[in-house]
């Protein structure tokens, strides 16, 4: 019997996003705790959690811009999936 193994095909494969403990511990780092940076950018002390849970484009360049990264680099499975465009066929007529 024989075994045949398929090499995947990464192409269009996208990056995982950062583990949100390596986000926090990146923000510690630079000397900033989630905390601080959103009461230092005039958010509530809670906000910046947000965007290390769900979707949230303001806080997500908030947090990037503290890191000296883009939201894409940190996120990219969230950026892939907002910037996804499908390819529809043409009309007939065009």
């Amino acid at each position: 019997m024989w075994v045949v193994k398929m090499k995947k095909n990464t192409a269009n494969i996208t990056r995982d996003d950062m583990h949100r403990a390596d986000i926090v511990a990146a923000l510690k780092k630079k000397g900033w705790s989630v905390r601080a940076l959103s009461r230092e950018s005039g958010l509530h002390e809670s906000t910046l959690y947000s965007a290390l849970k769900t979707p949230y484009p303001k806080c997500e360049r908030i947090i990037a811009e503290a890191l000296g990264l883009e939201p894409e680099e940190i996120w990219p499975q969230r950026y892939a999936a907002r910037n996804f465009q499908p390819m529809l066929p043409k009309a007939a007529n065009d």
